[in-house]
Protein backbone atom coordinates (compact mmCIF):
# COMPACT_ATOMS: atom_id res chain seq x y z
CA UNK A 1 0.00 0.00 0.00
CA UNK A 2 3.03 2.51 0.88
CA UNK A 3 4.08 1.86 -2.68
CA UNK A 4 0.71 2.37 -4.27
CA UNK A 5 0.27 5.63 -2.67
CA UNK A 6 4.20 6.70 -3.45
CA UNK A 7 3.24 5.85 -7.09
CA UNK A 8 0.15 7.81 -7.45
CA UNK A 9 1.80 11.05 -5.51
CA UNK A 10 4.67 10.23 -8.14
CA UNK A 11 2.26 10.92 -11.29
CA UNK A 12 1.14 14.17 -9.79
CA UNK A 13 3.88 15.45 -8.89
CA UNK A 14 5.63 15.14 -11.44
CA UNK A 15 2.86 17.61 -13.41
CA UNK A 16 3.52 21.44 -13.56
CA UNK A 17 0.74 23.40 -13.91
CA UNK A 18 0.38 23.53 -17.93
CA UNK A 19 1.50 20.04 -18.37
CA UNK A 20 -0.53 18.45 -21.55
CA UNK A 21 -3.89 16.21 -20.82
CA UNK A 22 -6.61 14.74 -22.74
CA UNK A 23 -9.33 12.70 -22.43
CA UNK A 24 -10.03 9.47 -24.41
CA UNK A 25 -12.72 7.63 -25.62
CA UNK A 26 -12.05 3.83 -24.59
CA UNK A 27 -14.22 0.50 -24.62
CA UNK A 28 -13.57 0.79 -20.70
CA UNK A 29 -15.58 4.47 -20.72
CA UNK A 30 -13.17 7.29 -21.21
CA UNK A 31 -9.71 7.77 -19.74
CA UNK A 32 -7.26 10.79 -18.80
CA UNK A 33 -3.67 10.98 -20.30
CA UNK A 34 -1.61 12.90 -18.22
CA UNK A 35 2.20 14.14 -19.57
CA UNK A 36 4.57 13.44 -16.59
CA UNK A 37 7.87 14.04 -18.30
CA UNK A 38 8.56 15.96 -21.53
CA UNK A 39 11.56 16.76 -23.58
CA UNK A 40 12.66 13.59 -24.57
CA UNK A 41 14.91 12.69 -27.18
CA UNK A 42 13.98 9.55 -28.64
CA UNK A 43 13.03 7.76 -25.19
CA UNK A 44 13.07 3.78 -25.47
CA UNK A 45 12.04 2.40 -22.08
CA UNK A 46 11.33 3.44 -18.59
CA UNK A 47 10.78 1.68 -15.25
CA UNK A 48 9.32 2.55 -11.88
CA UNK A 49 11.87 2.90 -9.01
CA UNK A 50 10.19 1.76 -5.76
CA UNK A 51 11.27 4.61 -3.70
CA UNK A 52 9.41 7.04 -5.83
CA UNK A 53 10.61 8.03 -9.45
CA UNK A 54 11.47 6.79 -13.03
CA UNK A 55 14.26 5.93 -14.72
CA UNK A 56 14.11 6.49 -18.42
CA UNK A 57 16.40 5.68 -21.35
CA UNK A 58 17.07 7.81 -24.64
CA UNK A 59 18.56 5.97 -27.82
CA UNK A 60 21.35 8.28 -27.88
CA UNK A 61 22.94 7.25 -24.67
CA UNK A 62 21.46 8.94 -22.04
CA UNK A 63 20.01 7.58 -18.70
CA UNK A 64 17.72 9.65 -16.91
CA UNK A 65 16.63 9.61 -13.18
CA UNK A 66 13.48 11.41 -12.46
CA UNK A 67 13.00 12.00 -8.99
CA UNK A 68 9.12 12.80 -7.42
CA UNK A 69 9.78 16.05 -7.21
CA UNK A 70 10.41 16.36 -11.17
CA UNK A 71 14.39 16.97 -10.97
CA UNK A 72 15.88 15.37 -13.95
CA UNK A 73 19.71 14.03 -13.01
CA UNK A 74 21.88 12.20 -15.86
CA UNK A 75 22.99 9.02 -14.75
CA UNK A 76 26.30 8.32 -15.02
CA UNK A 77 28.31 5.11 -15.15
CA UNK A 78 27.12 3.45 -18.45
CA UNK A 79 29.75 1.73 -20.76
CA UNK A 80 30.49 2.85 -24.19
CA UNK A 81 27.36 2.66 -26.69
CA UNK A 82 27.92 2.45 -30.00
CA UNK A 83 24.72 4.74 -31.37
CA UNK A 84 23.35 4.92 -34.66
CA UNK A 85 20.89 3.66 -36.97
CA UNK A 86 18.38 1.73 -34.59
CA UNK A 87 21.09 1.14 -32.07
CA UNK A 88 22.03 2.70 -28.72
CA UNK A 89 20.87 2.90 -25.11
CA UNK A 90 17.22 0.84 -25.36
CA UNK A 91 15.58 -1.24 -22.47
CA UNK A 92 15.54 -0.74 -18.89
CA UNK A 93 14.70 -3.39 -16.44
CA UNK A 94 14.66 -2.81 -12.37
CA UNK A 95 14.29 -6.16 -11.06
CA UNK A 96 12.23 -7.22 -8.49
CA UNK A 97 14.99 -7.30 -5.71
CA UNK A 98 15.92 -3.65 -6.45
CA UNK A 99 15.69 -2.57 -2.78
CA UNK A 100 17.82 -5.20 -1.59
CA UNK A 101 20.28 -4.83 -4.30
CA UNK A 102 19.61 -1.41 -6.55
CA UNK A 103 20.41 -3.13 -9.46
CA UNK A 104 19.70 -1.93 -12.53
CA UNK A 105 19.54 -4.57 -16.00
CA UNK A 106 19.37 -2.54 -19.08
CA UNK A 107 20.20 -3.62 -22.67
CA UNK A 108 22.33 -1.46 -25.51
CA UNK A 109 24.03 -1.89 -28.54
CA UNK A 110 27.70 -2.71 -27.77
CA UNK A 111 30.33 -1.63 -30.48
CA UNK A 112 32.16 -4.66 -32.49
CA UNK A 113 35.06 -5.30 -34.68
CA UNK A 114 31.89 -5.37 -37.42
CA UNK A 115 29.91 -3.42 -36.13
CA UNK A 116 27.47 -3.79 -33.27
CA UNK A 117 25.24 -6.00 -31.31
CA UNK A 118 22.72 -6.87 -29.08
CA UNK A 119 24.72 -6.81 -25.26
CA UNK A 120 23.13 -6.64 -21.62
CA UNK A 121 24.77 -5.06 -18.51
CA UNK A 122 24.18 -4.56 -14.58
CA UNK A 123 25.12 -1.76 -12.61
CA UNK A 124 24.08 -0.90 -9.13
CA UNK A 125 22.30 2.69 -8.69
CA UNK A 126 23.85 4.46 -5.82
CA UNK A 127 21.93 6.03 -3.11
CA UNK A 128 22.08 9.36 -4.46
CA UNK A 129 20.73 8.17 -7.42
CA UNK A 130 23.37 10.08 -9.85
CA UNK A 131 25.18 7.04 -10.92
CA UNK A 132 25.66 3.59 -12.14
CA UNK A 133 28.28 1.62 -10.05
CA UNK A 134 29.97 -1.59 -11.10
CA UNK A 135 28.80 -1.86 -14.46
CA UNK A 136 29.86 -4.90 -16.02
CA UNK A 137 28.37 -6.38 -18.91
CA UNK A 138 26.66 -9.60 -18.56
CA UNK A 139 25.77 -10.79 -22.32
CA UNK A 140 27.08 -9.80 -25.23
CA UNK A 141 26.08 -11.33 -28.21
CA UNK A 142 28.63 -13.10 -31.42
CA UNK A 143 29.90 -10.64 -33.65
CA UNK A 144 26.93 -9.00 -35.52
CA UNK A 145 26.30 -6.99 -38.80
CA UNK A 146 27.81 -3.40 -40.03
CA UNK A 147 24.03 -2.96 -40.39
CA UNK A 148 21.98 -0.90 -37.87
CA UNK A 149 18.84 -2.55 -37.56
CA UNK A 150 16.70 -4.67 -35.91
CA UNK A 151 18.65 -4.90 -32.53
CA UNK A 152 15.06 -6.26 -30.30
CA UNK A 153 16.66 -5.39 -26.80
CA UNK A 154 13.48 -6.08 -24.87
CA UNK A 155 14.32 -7.48 -21.18
CA UNK A 156 11.53 -9.59 -18.97
CA UNK A 157 12.65 -10.90 -15.30
CA UNK A 158 11.05 -14.03 -15.33
CA UNK A 159 8.98 -16.06 -12.72
CA UNK A 160 12.18 -18.35 -12.71
CA UNK A 161 14.77 -15.36 -11.96
CA UNK A 162 16.04 -15.50 -15.40
CA UNK A 163 16.66 -13.09 -17.40
CA UNK A 164 14.41 -13.57 -20.97
CA UNK A 165 16.32 -10.92 -23.78
CA UNK A 166 15.40 -10.40 -27.24
CA UNK A 167 17.37 -9.98 -29.99
CA UNK A 168 16.67 -9.23 -33.74
CA UNK A 169 18.26 -10.71 -36.89
CA UNK A 170 20.55 -7.35 -37.31
CA UNK A 171 19.35 -7.12 -40.70
CA UNK A 172 20.49 -10.77 -42.14
CA UNK A 173 17.29 -12.40 -42.82
CA UNK A 174 18.31 -15.61 -42.81
CA UNK A 175 21.00 -16.11 -39.33
CA UNK A 176 17.32 -16.22 -37.53
CA UNK A 177 17.71 -19.72 -38.22
CA UNK A 178 21.49 -20.17 -37.39
CA UNK A 179 21.81 -21.56 -34.35
CA UNK A 180 25.66 -20.52 -34.23
CA UNK A 181 24.83 -16.33 -33.50
CA UNK A 182 22.03 -15.17 -31.35
CA UNK A 183 20.73 -13.19 -34.18
CA UNK A 184 16.52 -13.56 -34.05
CA UNK A 185 16.34 -14.95 -31.44
CA UNK A 186 15.15 -14.92 -27.35
CA UNK A 187 18.03 -15.83 -25.11
CA UNK A 188 17.45 -16.99 -21.25
CA UNK A 189 20.48 -15.96 -18.68
CA UNK A 190 21.22 -15.49 -14.84
CA UNK A 191 21.52 -11.75 -13.56
CA UNK A 192 25.23 -12.93 -13.20
CA UNK A 193 25.88 -13.50 -17.31
CA UNK A 194 25.44 -17.32 -16.13
CA UNK A 195 23.96 -19.85 -18.37
CA UNK A 196 20.96 -21.99 -17.04
CA UNK A 197 21.80 -25.39 -17.87
CA UNK A 198 18.04 -26.26 -18.51
CA UNK A 199 18.25 -24.36 -21.47
CA UNK A 200 17.26 -26.26 -24.40
CA UNK A 201 20.50 -25.90 -26.92
CA UNK A 202 22.94 -26.31 -23.84
CA UNK A 203 25.46 -29.31 -24.43
CA UNK A 204 24.06 -28.95 -28.59
CA UNK A 205 27.54 -28.46 -30.99
CA UNK A 206 27.78 -25.48 -32.97
CA UNK A 207 24.80 -23.96 -31.45
CA UNK A 208 24.76 -20.78 -28.48
CA UNK A 209 23.90 -22.03 -25.10
CA UNK A 210 21.47 -18.73 -24.26
CA UNK A 211 19.03 -19.29 -27.18
CA UNK A 212 15.67 -20.09 -25.57
CA UNK A 213 14.04 -19.65 -28.54
CA UNK A 214 14.45 -18.62 -32.56
CA UNK A 215 13.14 -17.62 -36.17
CA UNK A 216 12.26 -14.23 -35.01
CA UNK A 217 12.30 -11.25 -37.03
CA UNK A 218 12.34 -8.32 -34.59
CA UNK A 219 11.25 -8.56 -30.96
CA UNK A 220 11.04 -5.19 -29.83
CA UNK A 221 8.16 -6.37 -27.01
CA UNK A 222 7.98 -8.48 -24.52
CA UNK A 223 5.80 -9.25 -21.65
CA UNK A 224 4.49 -11.94 -18.97
CA UNK A 225 0.90 -12.64 -18.82
CA UNK A 226 -1.14 -13.17 -15.69
CA UNK A 227 -0.09 -16.84 -15.66
CA UNK A 228 3.87 -16.00 -15.83
CA UNK A 229 4.10 -16.81 -19.31
CA UNK A 230 6.17 -15.21 -22.03
CA UNK A 231 5.28 -13.38 -24.77
CA UNK A 232 6.78 -11.46 -27.39
CA UNK A 233 5.53 -9.01 -30.26
CA UNK A 234 7.77 -8.31 -33.47
CA UNK A 235 8.01 -6.53 -36.55
CA UNK A 236 6.84 -8.05 -39.39
CA UNK A 237 8.37 -7.09 -43.24
CA UNK A 238 5.70 -5.28 -45.33
CA UNK A 239 2.82 -6.67 -42.95
CA UNK A 240 3.62 -10.05 -41.29
CA UNK A 241 4.33 -8.01 -37.25
CA UNK A 242 3.23 -10.80 -35.20
CA UNK A 243 2.67 -11.59 -31.36
CA UNK A 244 3.72 -15.10 -30.39
CA UNK A 245 4.01 -17.01 -26.95
CA UNK A 246 7.42 -17.51 -26.41
CA UNK A 247 8.00 -21.80 -25.96
CA UNK A 248 11.44 -23.54 -24.92
CA UNK A 249 13.05 -24.70 -27.88
CA UNK A 250 10.70 -23.62 -30.47
CA UNK A 251 11.12 -22.23 -34.20
CA UNK A 252 8.86 -19.31 -35.19
CA UNK A 253 9.77 -19.51 -38.83
CA UNK A 254 11.53 -16.16 -39.72
CA UNK A 255 12.60 -16.20 -42.54
CA UNK A 256 11.36 -19.40 -43.99
CA UNK A 257 7.58 -18.69 -43.00
CA UNK A 258 5.60 -14.98 -42.63
CA UNK A 259 2.58 -13.25 -43.35
CA UNK A 260 4.52 -10.01 -44.75
CA UNK A 261 6.02 -9.56 -47.95
CA UNK A 262 9.76 -8.10 -48.67
CA UNK A 263 9.32 -4.46 -48.46
CA UNK A 264 9.86 -5.22 -52.43
CA UNK A 265 6.38 -6.61 -52.58
CA UNK A 266 8.45 -10.25 -53.46
CA UNK A 267 6.98 -13.23 -51.23
CA UNK A 268 8.71 -14.12 -48.04
CA UNK A 269 10.69 -17.89 -47.78
CA UNK A 270 8.04 -20.71 -48.42
CA UNK A 271 4.61 -19.20 -47.40
CA UNK A 272 2.40 -18.92 -43.91
CA UNK A 273 3.36 -22.84 -42.66
CA UNK A 274 5.82 -25.32 -42.26
CA UNK A 275 6.10 -28.18 -40.28
CA UNK A 276 8.26 -27.74 -37.19
CA UNK A 277 7.62 -23.46 -37.28
CA UNK A 278 5.59 -22.13 -34.66
CA UNK A 279 2.14 -19.94 -36.23
CA UNK A 280 1.73 -16.54 -34.34
CA UNK A 281 -1.08 -15.86 -31.77
CA UNK A 282 -1.64 -12.93 -34.04
CA UNK A 283 -0.74 -11.04 -36.89
CA UNK A 284 -0.96 -7.45 -38.13
CA UNK A 285 -1.02 -6.82 -41.90
CA UNK A 286 -0.23 -3.84 -42.60
CA UNK A 287 2.10 -3.39 -40.44
CA UNK A 288 1.90 -1.08 -37.24
CA UNK A 289 5.35 -1.50 -36.22
CA UNK A 290 4.34 -2.49 -33.00
CA UNK A 291 7.32 -1.94 -29.92
CA UNK A 292 6.88 -1.62 -26.31
CA UNK A 293 3.91 -4.30 -25.27
CA UNK A 294 2.81 -5.09 -21.88
CA UNK A 295 -0.42 -7.32 -20.20
CA UNK A 296 -2.30 -5.82 -18.05
CA UNK A 297 -3.54 -6.77 -14.32
CA UNK A 298 -6.93 -5.63 -14.44
CA UNK A 299 -6.14 -3.29 -11.43
CA UNK A 300 -8.00 0.03 -12.54
CA UNK A 301 -10.10 -1.36 -15.25
CA UNK A 302 -11.17 -4.86 -14.77
CA UNK A 303 -12.55 -5.86 -18.14
CA UNK A 304 -9.33 -5.65 -19.31
CA UNK A 305 -7.79 -8.14 -17.27
CA UNK A 306 -5.26 -10.33 -19.24
CA UNK A 307 -6.04 -7.59 -22.19
CA UNK A 308 -2.14 -7.10 -24.25
CA UNK A 309 -1.42 -3.42 -24.71
CA UNK A 310 1.12 -2.71 -27.44
CA UNK A 311 2.35 0.82 -28.93
CA UNK A 312 2.46 1.67 -32.72
CA UNK A 313 5.33 3.40 -34.19
CA UNK A 314 3.64 3.23 -37.74
CA UNK A 315 0.42 4.57 -36.81
CA UNK A 316 0.68 6.67 -33.31
CA UNK A 317 -1.75 4.50 -31.33
CA UNK A 318 -2.03 2.21 -28.17
CA UNK A 319 -3.57 -1.60 -29.21
CA UNK A 320 -5.86 -3.11 -27.11
CA UNK A 321 -5.68 -6.64 -28.08
CA UNK A 322 -8.26 -8.45 -25.95
CA UNK A 323 -7.05 -11.92 -24.35
CA UNK A 324 -8.32 -15.05 -26.05
CA UNK A 325 -9.58 -13.50 -29.46
CA UNK A 326 -7.08 -10.71 -29.64
CA UNK A 327 -9.49 -8.68 -31.24
CA UNK A 328 -7.93 -5.29 -31.50
CA UNK A 329 -9.24 -1.86 -30.10
CA UNK A 330 -7.22 1.35 -31.30
CA UNK A 331 -6.77 3.98 -28.46
CA UNK A 332 -5.71 7.39 -30.21
CA UNK A 333 -5.15 10.97 -29.56
CA UNK A 334 -2.90 13.83 -29.76
CA UNK A 335 -0.57 11.86 -26.79
CA UNK A 336 -0.10 8.62 -28.55
CA UNK A 337 2.09 9.80 -31.24
CA UNK A 338 4.88 6.90 -32.12
CA UNK A 339 4.84 4.65 -28.64
CA UNK A 340 7.93 3.25 -28.14
CA UNK A 341 7.36 1.22 -24.33
CA UNK A 342 4.11 0.42 -22.66
CA UNK A 343 3.88 -0.37 -19.05
CA UNK A 344 1.63 -0.82 -16.22
CA UNK A 345 2.09 1.34 -13.00
CA UNK A 346 2.03 0.17 -9.95
CA UNK A 347 -0.67 1.74 -9.00
CA UNK A 348 -2.91 0.06 -12.21
CA UNK A 349 -2.50 2.92 -14.15
CA UNK A 350 -1.13 2.55 -17.91
CA UNK A 351 2.15 4.66 -18.51
CA UNK A 352 3.78 4.88 -22.25
CA UNK A 353 6.40 6.66 -24.07
CA UNK A 354 5.80 8.71 -27.24
CA UNK A 355 8.53 9.12 -29.39
CA UNK A 356 6.91 10.98 -31.32
CA UNK A 357 6.15 13.67 -28.56
CA UNK A 358 9.08 12.97 -27.12
CA UNK A 359 7.03 12.69 -23.86
CA UNK A 360 6.01 10.16 -21.04
CA UNK A 361 1.91 9.78 -19.94
CA UNK A 362 0.06 8.04 -17.36
CA UNK A 363 -3.65 6.72 -18.34
CA UNK A 364 -5.94 6.31 -15.78
CA UNK A 365 -9.66 6.41 -15.73
CA UNK A 366 -11.23 9.81 -16.12
CA UNK A 367 -13.50 9.84 -12.82
CA UNK A 368 -10.63 8.72 -10.95
CA UNK A 369 -7.61 10.62 -11.34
Amino acid sequence: MIRLVTMIALGLSLLSPAAWAETLTTSAGPVEVKEIVRDLDEPWAFGFLPEGGVLITERGGALLHIRPDGTRTEVSGLPRIAVGGQGGLLDLLIPADFAQTREVVFSYSRPQARGAGTAVAVGRFSADGRALENTRTIFAMEEGTRGGRHFGSRIVEGRDGFLYVTIGDRGDDDSAQNLAIESGSVIRIARDGGIPTSNPFTGTEGAQPEIWSYGHRNPQGAALDLQGNLWVVEHGARGGDEINRVEMGANYGWPVISYGRHYSGLRIGEGTAKPGMEQPAHFWDPSIAPSGMMIYSGALWPEWEGDFFVGSLKFGYLSRLEAGSFAEEEITGDTTARLRDVREGPDGAIWFLSVGNGALYRMSPAERS
